[in-house]
């Protein structure tokens, strides 16, 4: 028990020893053994301890005592750092306690040898953060998300939490979530006249939330600027290796907003911005994530400036070029990801598409007093992921929200908002996952999530 309590006042993690270490520092840490290799007269273990992407090796004497170490067993080990034949640090341990066993041959699905396709390694979702490139998207996804909250804190924003739980469809599209109780008793209990029973617990539906767009729009209006990093929920039957079930977004809105061309500059800035911090604090994992996937390491989008082009201009590039297309052009919708990646590729940089066809967008989107079939609305194109960013400048006249056909009902709340000290606002939503797509290089957006949802499956 000594050696325990000495050892947790002053262990240390794995990936702080290059940082703050040097040859000949007494150090404590703890880990997983990963492999283990045993030569005549001592053992070398790669430990990781779930920091980094890097094993640290341990050498310990050769003794019977030790000849129980076997991968995955959790030990706590102390010694002196030493500089190891290839320039490495490693710990010449005097003292190791096991305080795990592994058992890995008692059903363990992962070989700490091999390399374990992603398809199988998701079958296991309870146990796959041992796998190394899972670990290292993980840190990824942390840091990515401190690295937002740290921009948008610099620039003045005001984080809000929007409800997951809510009464409106944001995109109108009917790929919502219904919400109630799983107890028929408490719904009978709490049934109102005139209320059917479903509803009950809320008197009316309701549903997981698509977007925190509307709320954060509310909150706008008296904060001036505004963002969340919030969970968001679609029932879409889609099996793509671009959508989830359950993902999150990261909205923002600005007041006094009535040029699209700064709000593409401001998305072009925050993300250039977050990606080299993230780039910064987690160069090792990026540069792990991408050889695992086989993808380019240099950004190469950080250097240049991005483009913007109307829905028009796009639109007639696809046309001059439909016979290099995979699909077909449709007038009616938008893009499909095999024409966003073409005008990535036909710009050389990632690209704003504005100035959209009112049908094919929502109804909050502002209508152009100089073209009403068109809303000032833009979708940033980027490479390998295709859309990004949607956003645009929203309706500010309550007259013209309030007549239009897809308003859905019950937001009399939103046209309020419009009445009451009104300004002109915009605001963009981007898919996190997809973002972290973009920057690992991972090719399933399953793997960029701890637990991810998607149609026939929703596991632990």
């Amino acid at each position: 028990m000594l050696f325990l309590r000495r050892f947790y006042s002053k262990s240390g993690r794995i990936s702080q020893i290059l940082k703050t270490n040097k040859p000949g520092d007494s150090l404590a840490i703890q880990g997983w053994i990963k492999n283990v290799r045993r030569l005549k007269n001592n053992t070398f273990l790669d430990i990781n301890d779930g920091s980094t992407s890097s094993r640290f090796q341990v050498v310990v004497p050769r003794t019977p005592e030790n000849q129980h170490l076997a991968p995955g067993s959790v030990i706590a080990a102390v010694g002196e750092i030493q500089v190891a034949p290839n320039g490495s640090f490693e710990l010449h341990a005097n003292q190791v306690e096991m305080l795990a066993e592994g058992r890995l041959q008692e059903g363990y699905p992962f070989s700490p040898k091999q390399k374990h396709p992603p398809e199988y390694v998701r079958e296991h979702l309870h146990l796959r953060s041992r796998v190394d490139f899972v670990a290292a998207q993980m840190r990824v996804r942390h840091k990515a998300q401190k690295a937002i909250h740290d921009y948008m804190d610099e620039q003045d924003f005001v984080q809000i939490n929007t409800p997951l739980l809510t009464t409106n469809d944001c995109e109108g599209a009917g790929e919502v979530f219904r919400v109630q109780p799983d107890s028929q008793d408490l719904l009978k209990q709490m049934n109102r006249p005139n209320v059917p029973m479903e509803q009950s617990y809320f008197d009316s539906k309701v549903f997981l939330s698509v977007s925190g767009q509307l709320h954060l729009e509310a909150m706008t209006y008296g904060l001036g600027k505004t963002y969340t990093l919030s969970p968001a929920f679609r029932a879409e039957n889609s099996k793509s290796p671009l959508h989830l079930a359950e993902f999150y977004m990261f909205e923002a809105e600005l007041a006094h907003l009535e040029e699209l061309e700064k709000l593409a500059r401001f998305i072009e800035q925050m993300l250039k911005s977050v990606t080299s911090r993230l780039l910064e604090t987690s160069g090792e994992d990026l540069s792990f994530c991408q050889r695992n996937s086989n993808s380019n390491s240099d950004l190469p989008w950080l250097q240049v400036p991005w483009k913007i082009m109307s829905y028009d201009e796009a639109l007639q590039v696809l046309q001059e070029n439909k016979g290099s297309l995979k699909t077909p052009i449709s007038l009616n919708e938008g893009f499909s990801k095999d024409q966003e990646l073409f005008l990535v590729a036909h710009c050389g940089a990632p690209v704003f598409v504005v100035d959209w066809p009112v049908q094919q967008k929502p109804f909050y989107m502002k209508v152009s007093r100089t073209n009403p079939n068109r809303v000032h609305a833009l979708d940033l194109l980027m490479p390998a992921v295709g859309e990004l960013c949607g956003g645009s400048l929203r309706e500010s006249d309550p007259a013209i929200l309030k007549s239009h056909p897809q308003l859905p009902k019950d937001l009399e709340w939103y046209v309020d908002l419009r009445k009451y000290g009104g300004v002109p606002t915009g605001g963009f939503g981007m898919g996190f996952e997809r973002y972290l797509q973009l920057v690992t290089g991972v090719k399933n957006i399953r793997d960029v999530i701890p637990f991810p949802r998607y149609p026939h499956s929703c596991k632990m």
